[in-house]
């Protein structure tokens, strides 16, 4: 028989746009004692969490709970949830993350209409309200952050377009939240989805969502219960319904009332990682959401200013910049990936290349959560200038590290 070690992963730093590193008091969560999903310590924890979200999500919405998966799980319970075959969806693209919600959405049986712009750029809120009123969507589907890219793009205003043809606005908020601001109810947002992965430090697994009242109401009119969970004469069927949600697993109408009072029996909490979330949601709100935001804000700041020292350039427009990934394009004559392998390998840091158009052209520097931090970005740039001139770049020894500095006011 094949003998296997102990597992013991090589500590890492690491510095991509997600996964980046947990926080110790996750984990430490992580190890407790398993209860029993109906456990009424466990379902306390549950309704702590979705307290916890709300604040989060910064949100009055009754629905605010986490799907058990990554944050992919998310995104496609919102969607199939709230998309019914023939109706028309309305997906703004300017990176990689906007095709995957088309392709969610096509398997929907959606109709859908996508408006792009060049990846590096977003648009102006105003291009989104003037594409909603000219095709009166069912479902505006839009991403928050795009990590491809290294872009934000501006959410304000576009609520009110969709409220005024009755559209429901969707947001993939999963490489955002608990990293800037995503104000849920101020902007007129039905639906957002975030990720565990990225700012909020807790190990992938998790899809934290919420939805107001006008997603609900859809959801209602598509509910069935599964037979087996059903009362002797109960009939599952109601006229007037809608069309079946899809999935199963990924049902918010069934999920929502697993997570209210009646804890419909629908699956099995993932009870270690609900901890986690719990936890790491309880970090995030001691620290405060504005000076989380401030924090992150900080070490962008020193992050650039290093680079840019070192005589890099910057990818995209600055003006719609991700706070918390930084986009490099790579030197003319540099191997990308052979500078990304010597980091890892000499001295531990991960930094990440990108997809599609952006493949080989730039490396994406994520500054999220937990491994948001001076000595991250200051071992960051220290190694980078090391492995750079290794690869014969030529550039000015030291100016990075010291320009981090100044940024910090060190």
């Amino acid at each position: 028989m094949k003998p296997y070690k102990d597992l013991s992963p090589t500590p890492r730093i690491i510095m991509t746009p997600g996964p980046v590193e947990a926080e110790p008091r996750v984990l430490r969560a992580m190890s407790y004692p398993v209860l029993g999903q109906f456990d009424p310590e466990f379902t306390d924890l549950m309704n702590e969490t979705m307290g916890m979200l709300r604040q989060l999500f910064m949100t009055s919405n009754e629905w605010a709970f986490p799907v058990d998966g990554t944050s992919r799980s998310g995104i496609e319970a919102v969607l199939v949830s709230l998309i019914e075959p023939g109706d028309k969806v309305l997906v703004p693209i300017y990176g990689r993350f906007g095709h995957l919600l088309v392709e969610i959405a096509r398997r929907c049986g959606a109709d859908i209409v996508t408006i792009e712009t060049e990846w590096g750029t977003v648009f102006s809120p105003e291009e989104i309200a003037a594409a909603i009123r000219t095709h009166q969507p069912n479902v505006l589907a839009l991403v928050h952050g795009e990590t491809s890219t290294g872009r934000m793009q501006p959410l304000e205003g576009i609520g009110e377009a969709c409220r005024e043809v009755d559209a429901l606005f969707v947001v993939d908020a999963v490489a955002t939240i608990g990293g800037v601001k995503v104000a849920t109810d101020d902007w007129l947002i039905d639906a957002v989805i975030g990720g565990t992965q990225k700012c909020l430090s807790v190990p992938s697994g998790s899809a934290p969502i919420t939805y107001n009242s006008r997603a609900e109401a859809k959801l209602l009119k598509r509910k069935r219960i599964e037979q087996g969970l059903r009362m002797p004469g109960e009939d599952g069927e109601h006229e007037g319904l809608s069309a079946l949600i899809q999935s199963n697993y990924l049902d918010l109408s069934q999920l929502q009332d697993y997570w209210s009072p009646a804890r419909l029996n629908h699956h099995t909490e993932s009870t270690s990682m609900l901890y986690a979330l719990r936890e790491g949601l309880r970090v995030v709100l001691e620290e405060g959401l504005e000076e989380r935001f401030a924090r992150h804000r900080v070490h962008e700041a020193a992050l650039v200013a290093g680079l840019e020292a070192m005589g890099l350039k910057l990818f995209g427009d600055p003006a719609c910049k991700m706070p918390v990934v930084t986009c490099v394009e790579i030197p003319s004559g540099i191997d990308g990936e052979s500078v990304r392998s010597m980091l890892l390998a000499q001295f531990g840091i991960e930094i990440a290349s990108s997809f599609g158009p952006l493949k080989g052209r730039i490396w994406r520097i994520g500054t999220m959560g937990y491994s948001c931090s001076k000595r991250n970005v200051l071992l960051t740039l220290g190694a980078l200038e090391a492995v750079l001139l290794r690869h014969g770049f030529e550039l000015p020894a030291g100016d990075a590290l010291h320009a981090a500095l100044d940024a910090y006011g060190v």
